[in-house]
């Protein structure tokens, strides 16, 4: 984020959108990130509110909640993704503790079930020794 000195306020632009070299040389206009200068942007949600409110709808659709009940045999609750919304946009309205408390505990929550669930297939750390010798073509399996 660039932040304007002689305007005290950020800069609303990305250096992708819009990058020209001489304004980057000018020297009131330096590089920082947000939460050193504005203490309150330490208080921000886990996600953006729309990120919640796009999971609530994302689950109550049609295809998810098909796609749910043929995988696991259940259709998914949603009331968890609508009460983190609802909990973000009281914590932006009134920066309250039990909103903050509740949704952090909720994203923990979220991040410690991802982590029971087993990988797949081991991953390996360097190729199988025979790895470059050509594949036999006699010996096909019935699959």
């Amino acid at each position: 984020m660039l932040f304007d000195l002689a305007m005290d306020r950020p800069v609303a632009t990305t250096w992708m959108h819009e990058w020209r070299p001489e304004k980057q040389k000018q020297e009131h206009f330096f590089e920082i990130q947000p939460y050193f200068f504005h203490p309150a942007e330490q208080m921000k949600p886990p996600r953006a509110c729309e990120d919640y409110w796009s999971e609530f709808r994302h689950c109550k659709s049609f295809m998810n909640r098909f796609h749910q009940y043929y995988a696991y045999g259940s259709v998914p609750s949603c009331h968890q993704w609508k009460e983190d919304y609802n909990n973000c946009r009281e914590w932006k309205k009134s920066r309250s503790t039990e909103t903050q408390e509740a949704l952090q505990r909720s994203e923990r929550k979220r991040v410690a079930e991802q982590k029971n669930f087993d990988p797949v297939w081991e991953l390996r750390c360097e190729p199988p020794k025979d790895w470059h010798l050509p594949l036999n073509q006699d010996n096909t399996q019935d699959s």
